[in-house]
């Protein structure tokens, strides 16, 4: 009989940060980079921190790592704020290799040097079908068994770089919770964007990685469907934030929070993006983009150049997609509406929440929750007011970013002063009262 394969194993329902540090380099102290990532804390420690003794090691160096993942995370681990996840080397088509990753995971794991009792799983790339996933997974029950610790005690993270590996998702449902494999002890799905190119053969005219949003649509719904967590893969270009948040942005709307980290820099914007804004603000579409609105004075200015409102006495004439629309002051405001959103911030969130709660308590399945804006477009304001009815559903959608707030709360303590900084200690204290 089988188990609820979406039932979680796990404390974590979420997982923000995805940050891997190579564990030897060819320096004089070949640790330095572990010593540095163990040190992080705060919004620049991740939520799953990562020595990779695969991709980001060199294989003449991957002995040594074993070595120093161990020296470090022994030294460190008790006091690094995150979970601790070592990828080892791994190959869906070559034996040695994945006895290799066998042999790391062995040695980490040894209760007599001290590492394991920090460690929470491995991560295992280049997995293939699910018979592949299951082998690890015999794998790391044998390094338990071995070293005398609980059966499932060290979860296992995959990285879907092959064909083979996406439609092993689709697998899951079924053999999670059979008594022949501990598939229980699933984490987290990554996606490794570049070696799944490879694995396609997939080209473009730039020779840049093709964009694969299938491929990430497909890892959140395998977690979805199986009670796990979904990671995106790296974002190579370092120095384009904005690419990276959009990238966020895009993975959110997918029901996939988390994203590969390869600098602290993307570490803290990885942390931080995911959480609502510290301030609510509009956004307008001018038929180019949807732009952020400037308050000033109480209004939400419009400083594009798509746009053009002009007041005529009896009327208004707006000038949007390279026309001239003469509009009623009903008629503008229906068109202004339809082209405006309203990005709430934490406090309107758990105003709301709470506004709905409230209203439930008191027997009302339903309310409307009203908000009002005035804006300014080439200086003409123009009021603006919105209704939107909050049911159980809404208020279950809604609570998305609160779940995700407080699951930060739970496990990251230290940044708790960062979140009371962001958002103020009595907005911070509401939020992780709500839905009790």
């Amino acid at each position: 009989m089988t188990t609820d394969p979406t039932a979680r194993h796990y404390d974590r329902e979420f997982v923000r940060t995805f940050f891997t540090s190579p564990t030897a380099v060819d320096d004089d102290d070949s640790a330095k980079m572990l010593r540095s990532a163990a040190e992080l804390r705060g919004v620049e420690a991740p939520d799953v921190w990562v020595p990779d003794n695969e991709d980001a090691t060199a294989p003449s160096m991957r002995d040594q790592g074993v070595e120093n993942v161990v020296e470090v995370v022994s030294e460190h681990g008790a006091d690094f704020p995150g979970e601790i996840h070592p990828r080892v080397v791994w190959h869906r088509e070559d034996p040695a290799t994945r006895h290799a990753g066998f042999q790391q995971m062995h040695a980490m794991a040894d209760p007599e040097r001290g590492a394991v009792e920090h460690l929470d799983g491995f991560v295992i790339p280049e997995v293939g079908d699910v018979d592949d996933w299951k082998k690890a997974d015999e794998f790391l029950t044998v390094v338990e068994t071995d070293h005398g610790l609980d059966e499932g005690s060290l979860s296992m993270s995959v990285i879907v770089e092959s064909g083979e590996a996406e439609l092993a998702m689709g697998d899951l449902r079924e053999e999670m919770g059979k008594p022949s494999n501990n598939l229980e002890r699933l984490f987290l799905l990554v996606d490794g964007e570049v070696d799944y190119t490879k694995d396609m053969r997939a080209m473009t005219p730039t020779g840049e990685l093709p964009e694969w949003p299938e491929l990430r649509h497909n890892t959140s719904r395998g977690a979805s469907a199986a009670g796990l967590i979904a990671v995106d893969g790296p974002f190579d270009d370092i120095r384009d934030v904005e690419g990276y948040r959009d990238r966020m942005t895009a993975n959110r709307a997918k029901g996939m929070t988390g994203i590969w980290s390869l600098t602290p820099g993307q570490v803290v914007e990885a942390n931080t993006e995911p959480l609502p804004p510290e301030a609510g603000y509009w956004l307008l579409d001018d038929g180019e983009s949807e732009t952020e609105l400037r308050e000033a004075d109480g209004r939400w200015v419009y400083d594009g150049d798509d746009l053009g409102l002009d007041d005529t006495g009896d009327g208004y004439v707006l000038h949007a997609d390279g026309r001239e629309h003469d509009l009623g002051p009903d008629e503008l405001r229906a068109e202004l509406l339809a082209r405006t959103s309203y990005v709430p911030s934490m406090a309107d969130i758990v105003d709301s929440m709470a506004e709905f709660e409230a209203a439930k308590a008191a027997g009302r399945g339903a309310i409307a929750m009203t908000r009002g804006a005035t804006l300014e477009i080439d200086g003409v304001p123009v009021d603006i007011e919105t209704d939107r009815m909050w049911d159980e559903a809404t208020y279950q959608a809604a609570k998305t970013p609160i779940d995700l707030f407080q699951d930060v709360y739970e496990h990251r303590p230290d940044q708790h002063d960062a979140l009371a900084d962001r958002y103020g200690r009595e907005v911070v204290e509401r939020a992780t009262e709500l839905g009790e």
